[in-house]
């Protein structure tokens, strides 16, 4: 009789064929859910099932491998489907109607400051050529042009004299007169070419100043343009140079020439 059991236990462990769909179901409703208990049915502890009892529990161990190994499928399956995680930018935020805007700056340019002489003897620019106004005379190698320097002022005045040559000169005299209109008083003169190629001398003769330039012994003035300005002061208001002028008198190896003229306000 026990190995009648026996035999048809074996049948029926080997007939067996577990219904993993339902084991799957289970295991998820695990996942989702608390574990729900079974009380087990007691075995019947007669000697009828004493060795059925080892067959039986090695069936419920594999049962339960398994119920295990599926339910770590469905776990992974689970793990591999569920959404990752999105990381949002920050949000930046975006300028309202009444917020203050950057402005630009403005560079306003800023012009040389004024040139303000009075009574002063340094060497004022002169312009860089004579006005078209200016008194302009012409002889051989030789052109000239005189002029009052605009900065000049109700105090004091500077007169200029732009002379320009063609050819060497081995001898040069400049001389300038200006009328004694009042308070008429030297300041100073100065010329592009060097100053110690000329003696220069300033003197009073019949009511006029006369400024006079003389190319020294040896020495010889380049071609090209060169400038010579006379300085003073005098009464105070405008100043006319109406019976002011200027002579030169010069030598190079063409020959001798002489210009002459006046000083014309450039202003």
């Amino acid at each position: 009789m026990n190995e009648e059991i026996a035999r048809r236990l074996r049948e029926a462990a080997d007939a067996h064929r577990p219904d993993r769909a339902r084991m799957l179901a289970r295991v998820e409703r695990g996942v989702a859910g608390p574990a729900v208990r079974h009380r087990a049915r007691p075995f019947a502890r007669s000697g009828t099932f004493a060795r059925s009892g080892t067959r039986a529990a090695f069936a419920g161990l594999a049962a339960a491998v398994t119920l295990v190994t599926g339910g770590f499928a469905v776990a992974a399956i689970v793990a591999t489907t569920s959404p990752s995680p999105t990381v949002s930018a920050p949000a930046v935020p975006s300028p309202t109607a009444g917020s203050p805007r950057p402005t630009a700056t403005r560079l306003t340019p800023v012009g040389p400051a004024p040139v303000t002489t009075s009574g002063s003897s340094r060497p004022t620019p002169a312009a860089t050529s004579p006005s078209p106004a200016a008194d302009e005379s012409r002889n051989g190698a030789l052109w000239s042009a005189g002029s009052v320097d605009p900065h000049s002022n109700v105090y004091w005045t500077q007169s200029n004299l732009v002379l320009q040559t063609t050819q060497p000169l081995t001898s040069l005299v400049i001389e300038m007169r200006f009328a004694q209109t009042g308070g008429v008083r030297n300041t100073g003169t100065w010329q592009t070419l060097p100053s110690g190629d000329f003696t220069v001398t300033v003197e009073e003769a019949g009511g006029t100043s006369v400024y006079r330039w003389v190319l020294k012994p040896g020495l010889t003035v380049p071609t090209g343009r060169h400038e010579f300005a006379a300085q003073f002061n005098h009464a105070t208001g405008v100043r006319s140079a109406a019976g002011d002028g200027y002579r030169v008198d010069a030598r190079g190896t063409g020959g001798s020439a002489s210009v002459r003229g006046g000083f014309v306000p450039t202003r």
